[in-house]
């Protein structure tokens, strides 16, 4: 009854104040195999924009970008099956490469497949062990975290690198405890009203979770191998990924990022969300979880973020930041986004997910570059509309 309870409690997951027109997601195409061991491969599609197709290849491949960096991976999936794929030189199918903060995306997921099983509701306060029952703190929910709008003081990337969140909390003084470093974080504002882009945010959430899964470790070393165990048996090994998870010596996954997974792997992880979260017939993901992803959160002022997901706005190049698909036609756009230009990009309307994996060493310019590439690349593809669209549910 109680992990009943839960799971309805649960599945109030967009607020009905930004319930939008959400572009429907297309099913598994007849007679096309789920890609939980290898995937289908077909030729490009004869309604692809060749040239402009061809020039992006190029442009990613060829050196030809200086602002693209380096690119070492481009898949595309349409229709459940690969049409594209391509490696640098020194890499392949084989290869794991660092998702950087596509593992928010990848955290969504697994918060997610708990609230499948009724282990968290996430319009209930969340909590940290640090902070006690008083706390305003403790008070945030699950959704506000995944939403990033906690209202904890955090700059992700200050012009002093050493000073800048991620920094700090992985690689410098919060690195052998990073939970415990962001929930020393003040709150400055008032949940649920400013969005803050914040690594700080997913690693107590991923904290949280583990406590959740793994309420009564040993140690650190059991809390990290059941919470491992667990991870594989509820989303990856489900959907056939094989990914390498980091956590921190006190057995908490960097829920924020260092997620090292292939290319295939990293598409796997993209087409899951095409597919509304099922799998081969199967439910991984609560229904409307994906919607969850892909709908503005309560800041007014961000079109450009939903779940631990990026979005792409219907008008005008986004706000706070610039999207990074720039045609508004293809506002049904959402992307897991990394460091150093990773990318997972999923289209309903064209029923298709890009990958593309690299590094580049510039900042907004490369990102903008990137943007507009991913723009052309994908724009070159057609569209394989499955219905009308439907307006984002509001899970009651």
């Amino acid at each position: 009854m109680l992990r009943r309870v839960l799971v309805a409690a649960s599945l109030m997951f967009a607020a009905t104040a930004q319930a939008q027109e959400l572009h429907p997601l297309p099913p598994q195409p007849a007679g096309v195999a789920w890609p939980t061991q290898e995937w289908e491969e077909a030729p490009l599609p004869a309604d692809v924009d060749r040239a402009a197709f061809d020039l992006a290849v190029t442009e990613a491949f060829g050196g030809v970008h200086e602002r693209l960096g380096e690119t070492r991976a481009v898949i595309v999936v349409q229709s459940g099956r690969i049409v594209f794929e391509r490696y640098a030189a020194g890499y392949g199918r084989d290869t794991r490469l660092n998702s950087w903060s596509m593992a928010k995306s990848v955290t969504h997921a697994l918060v997610g497949a708990a609230v499948l099983q009724g282990r968290v509701a996430v319009d209930t306060p969340m909590g940290n062990p640090h902070w006690p029952a008083s706390d305003r703190r403790a008070s945030i929910t699950w959704r506000e975290w995944l939403q990033m709008v906690d209202g904890l003081e955090y700059d992700e990337n200050a012009e002093d690198v050493q000073n800048a969140g991620n920094a700090r909390m992985l690689f410098g003084d919060g690195r052998r405890d990073v939970a415990r470093w962001a929930a020393a974080r003040p709150l400055i504002r008032d949940p649920g009203t400013h969005w803050n882009y914040s690594s700080a945010a997913t690693i107590l959430i991923s904290d949280a979770l583990t406590g959740a899964i793994v309420p009564d470790p040993r140690d650190t070393i059991d809390r990290r191998n059941r919470m491992r165990a667990w991870m594989g048996a509820s989303l990856f090994d489900r959907i056939g990924m094989r990914p390498v998870v980091e956590f921190d010596p006190q057995g908490t996954f960097y829920g924020s990022s260092l997620v090292w997974a292939s290319a295939r792997d990293f598409a796997r992880f993209g087409y899951l969300y095409l597919r509304g979260g099922v799998w081969d017939g199967q439910r991984v993901l609560p229904a409307g979880w994906v919607d969850f992803a892909r709908t503005p959160g309560s800041d007014a002022d961000t079109d450009v973020y939903g779940a631990q997901w990026w979005l792409t706005p219907r008008s005008g190049p986004g706000r706070p930041d610039r999207s990074l698909i720039t045609d508004n036609a293809m506002a049904d756009a959402f992307s897991a986004q990394g460091h150093e230009g990773q990318i997972i990009v999923v289209v309903p309307s064209k029923d298709l997910v890009m990958v593309r994996l690299g590094l580049f060493h510039g900042g907004l310019e490369s990102w903008n570059a990137l943007g507009a590439w991913s723009t052309r690349l994908i724009g070159a593809f057609g569209r394989r509309d499955a219905g009308r669209g439907t307006r984002a549910a509001s899970m009651r």
